[in-house]
């Protein structure tokens, strides 16, 4: 009883203070309210990446996922995970690429999953205001890109862009795959497995058999089945995705009839590459289908006594370049970069086993004179001594 009077007596003089002092209270409930706010934030930062971005997309009533010219089986696949999940959340999603499709694996993975993709030429060809860029964080590869400012950037090289509303580039990750099949898994979805339905499992969202087995295939394709570039975080979103994979057509798409001009583009940088020391460079001449020269740059990494290589190709008027390294004194993407600064017109970049590049033709205002051409010589020169660190 002599607590409770005690209590009682401590309250009543507290309030007496309060009642005497009103600045004291009101300086107590700033305090309160600031609390209130900054556990509010700690809330949201706890919040996983993945459940973020649901929200996010939730917000829209239709959105455009984007890929880069030319999309590999990562971006596809990614881009084809974030429309899946935009969709169990009542989004439309369009997928859409500039540029073509025209590597063997890229066809077969598009094929072999049925999906449907959008080709785009120019900024008016979006099917939505609001874009999603999946595996680069820049706008690229067609007119009007540069105005283009999208709500959500998902990828895994570095660069500068970032999204309105969300942005995670996660350089440290093999694939962008990975950073799309950890948003399932950040929000309870379950893979279906390939002999049962989605109304089967208990879980709100599902993570479809041909998502599962397109984001495991470009979790594979970009790290070579796991062996370069991956993370631990890579092999952990492989393990979530097995359940839900189709091993029939994770076969089909990985073993492709090969185009006849790729193994001739390949034979060509075999039997004309130049070498100086570990490091060699390949110049194959013209070629119809550019995806030839990075199957090239990977055979010819292949070799014995090589231990970083760049491939040079050109296709109606552009070059490419597309390099590979397994030294760790060469970071590729920083030396093609390097080399590329320097010349008009050319932009390069990439990660540290793994770089490429375009050289766009300069071509005269007036439409009197011709197209300034690329010293070759000199670009592979070049490239010889940025793989040496003499940049």
């Amino acid at each position: 009883m002599r607590a409770m009077s005690a209590a009682g007596d401590g309250f009543s003089r507290a309030e007496a203070v309060l009642r005497e002092n009103p600045e004291i209270a009101v300086g107590l409930a700033i305090v309160a309210l600031v609390a209130v706010a900054v556990a509010v934030v700690v809330f949201r930062a706890r919040r996983t990446p993945g459940v973020r971005f649901r929200r996010l997309l939730a917000d829209e009533e239709e959105i455009t996922v984007l890929m880069h010219p030319n999309p590999d089986p990562d971006a596809m696949s990614a881009a084809v995970g974030v429309a899946s999940l935009a969709d169990q959340v009542d989004v439309d999603a369009t997928v859409q690429y500039p540029g073509q499709i025209r590597h063997q694996e890229n066809r077969a993975f598009r094929t072999v999953l049925d999906l449907e993709l959008e080709p785009i030429e120019h900024v008016s060809d979006l099917a939505a205001e609001s874009v999603v860029l999946v595996d680069h964080n820049e706008p690229r590869g067609f007119a009007g890109a540069d105005g283009v400012l999208p709500i959500a950037v998902v990828d895994h090289h570095p660069g500068d862009g970032a999204g309105e509303s969300f942005t995670d580039v996660r350089t440290d990750y093999g694939a962008s795959a990975s950073v799309v099949a950890e948003y399932f898994q950040d929000n309870d979805a379950v893979p279906v497995p390939p002999d049962k339905h989605a109304s089967e499992t208990a879980s709100d969202l599902t993570l479809s058999t041909d998502t599962a087995t397109g984001l495991l295939y470009g979790i594979l394709s970009d790290t070579k089945h796991l062996t370069v570039g991956a993370s631990e975080p890579d092999f952990a979103a492989a393990a979530y995705l097995y359940p839900g994979v189709d091993q029939d057509r994770l076969d089909r798409i990985a073993n492709p009839a090969v185009d006849a001009e790729v193994l001739e583009v390949k034979a060509r940088a075999i039997a004309g590459r130049r070498v100086e020391g570990s490091f060699g460079v390949a110049d194959v001449g013209g070629v119809n289908n550019v995806d030839a020269i990075p199957q090239a740059a990977d055979e010819l990494i292949q070799l014995e006594g090589v231990s970083a290589v760049v491939v040079i190709g050109e296709r109606d008027g552009t070059v490419h370049l597309s390099g590979r390294s397994r030294d760790d004194r060469v970071h590729m993407g920083n030396a093609i970069a390097a080399v590329l600064d320097d010349v008009d017109n050319g932009n390069g970049g990439g990660h540290s086993r793994m770089g490429g590049g375009t050289i766009e033709p300069e071509i005269d205002p007036t439409g009197e004179g011709e197209s300034t051409t690329v010293d070759r010589d000199a670009l592979a020169d070049g490239l010889f001594r940025a793989m040496a660190g003499d940049v």
